[in-house]
């Protein structure tokens, strides 16, 4: 699991219109674009906020800096687990949507054969897809941010649960709050996304 993620939103006009089976180097050339590109970004992108690349691609895609992870996908296949633990304890009207979004997003469910990638997205060649931990277009978007929005109010009435039956100290996402905060960095994903009609991908570098 020493697997690392990096998380973006792009515009599916950009994206989408090329063939399933280029977008994902349509992508990577985009990240390691000499001069414009984020590989080698000179800029320290806050926790919680975009990086933005330059020149041409300033407007096609931005990478997310989730709170607390350091580009680890371990934070996100745990808070995954966590829910596992306290979703049978949830209130039903939080459980259904975060269900559908961790299913979509990390979370492997019981029989471990979620697909966190949009059948076609990449085209059906498996290959195409080498390195991608989730893809999502704009439809599927709309749909986890609307989710999360159904979710998002009621989140603070898992704590109880979560400190009985979820709880690691010392361990990842190990209390509510980073739970919690993770999911809110996810919503900020997805939300902007939706607002702007892009899909999501997350990548593995």
């Amino acid at each position: 699991m020493g697997l690392d993620i990096t998380v973006m939103i792009a515009d599916w006009s950009w994206l989408g219109g090329v063939p399933p089976r280029e977008r994902l180097s349509r992508l990577r050339e985009a990240w390691y674009a000499d001069e414009t590109g984020l590989w080698d970004h000179d800029a320290q992108v806050p926790e919680g906020d975009w990086a933005w690349p330059r020149g041409r691609h300033s407007a096609t895609f931005a990478v997310y800096e989730f709170r607390g992870t350091l580009g680890s996908f371990k934070p996100h296949f745990w808070a995954g687990e966590r829910w596992e633990s306290v979703r049978d304890h949830a209130d039903p009207l939080v459980r259904t949507p975060l269900d559908i979004l961790l299913l979509g997003l990390v979370r492997e469910g019981l029989d471990d054969t979620s697909e966190h990638a949009a059948p076609g997205f990449f085209g059906a060649d498996p290959t195409a897809a080498r390195g991608v931990l989730l893809a999502h277009p704009p439809d599927g978007v709309r749909e986890l941010a609307a989710r999360w929005d159904r979710a998002r109010h009621r989140l603070g009435g898992l704590r109880g649960a979560f400190d009985e039956h979820a709880a690691a100290p010392g361990g990842w996402v190990g209390d509510f709050d980073e739970f919690a905060g993770l999911l809110t960095d996810w919503g900020h994903v997805l939300s902007e996304g939706a607002r702007r009609g892009w899909g999501i991908v997350g990548l593995s570098e």
